[in-house]
């Protein structure tokens, strides 16, 4: 289905102002039929209301900038094949 985005890398505003950038761990469908994500975040972020980083956020699907296909490492590539 297409709102489910699992495994895709996102960019996002959360809470429609702090930009995020990260891979989607889980798409699900809240009470009244908004879509959300959960999103694992790249690198830790601090917001001011929060007295620690945080590395998980939840965004709503209309707070989604763009999407990308998440680059899995393999640890079998190798640099010279």
């Amino acid at each position: 289905m297409a709102w489910i985005k699992d495994g895709k890398r996102v960019k996002a505003r959360y809470l429609g102002s702090e930009n995020v950038t990260g891979v989607v761990v889980e798409s699900r469908v809240r009470y009244g039929g908004k879509v959300c994500y959960t999103v694992n975040l790249d690198a830790p972020v601090q917001f001011r209301w929060r007295s620690e980083p945080t590395n998980v956020v939840i965004v709503d699907e209309n707070e989604i900038d763009a999407e990308f296909d998440a680059e899995v490492y393999s640890p079998f590539d190798t640099v010279n094949s």
